[in-house]
């Protein structure tokens, strides 16, 4: 079963914006902010969680096509 992924913001007080990415393991996290960071502008400080540090989770899907016609 997949974790379940988001991304959480915290604006402070003097208006500064935190990006916590939850369930992303491996550099995925750094992926899925980097337009976010870019649009926000300068990145002062960056703290990595255990979760970066983790194997990314690969996921496949496999899909069939058909009809009931074809049997």
């Amino acid at each position: 079963m997949a974790t379940k992924q988001s991304i959480e913001f915290s604006i402070n007080p003097d208006g500064s914006v935190e990006i916590h990415p939850v369930g992303f393991k491996g550099k995925k996290c750094m992926e899925v902010t980097k337009e976010i960071e870019e649009a926000l502008g300068i990145v002062r400080t960056c703290n990595y969680t255990s979760e970066y540090y983790q194997q990314e989770e690969e996921v496949h899907t496999s899909v069939s096509v058909g009809s009931d016609g074809d049997k």
